[in-house]
């Protein structure tokens, strides 16, 4: 595991810029953090790192938000309205799961059980003690 520690919502970017630009195909990452942690801030820096420019927001509405102009395709979830499993499946998920591109998956603590054996999970923390725009990242390979 490894643990970061940023002081601003640009180190946050950065730090989401630099794993982007180390993605490989098939890359998932489950992204998970309280409301307001900087989970789209952190994403947006990951995109860029892959060579995307289009603006990215988070896809509360629509569940998944694609983007196909970097060096790799990024397929952006937000999971936190889905009632159930079933609706990932109406998706076609697994296609994305599994496919070339990279996958980054917001609130997946709620979809768990159908991740994939092998997946990067990113956990974002605030600490108000050490200030409004701190955050703790970590950084784990689960397998």
């Amino acid at each position: 595991m490894q643990i970061f520690e940023t002081y601003s919502e640009k180190e946050t970017w950065q730090l989401g810029f630099l794993l982007g630009q180390q993605a490989k195909p098939g890359t998932v990452c489950a992204l998970t953090g309280d409301l307001g942690v900087g989970k789209t801030v952190f994403t947006q820096g990951l995109a860029a790192g892959l060579g995307i420019a289009e603006a990215v927001s988070s896809p509360t509405f629509t569940i998944v938000q694609i983007y196909e102009e970097g060096r790799l395709p990024l397929y952006h979830f937000d999971v936190y309205r889905i009632g159930d499993v079933e609706e990932m499946e109406e998706v076609g998920y697994e296609d994305y799961f599994y496919g070339d591109g990279v996958c980054l998956i917001e609130w997946a603590d709620l979809i768990r059980e159908i991740l994939p054996a092998k997946y990067c999970r990113i956990t974002i923390k605030k600490d108000l003690e050490k200030g409004f725009d701190y955050r703790k990242i970590l950084i784990e390979d689960v397998e």
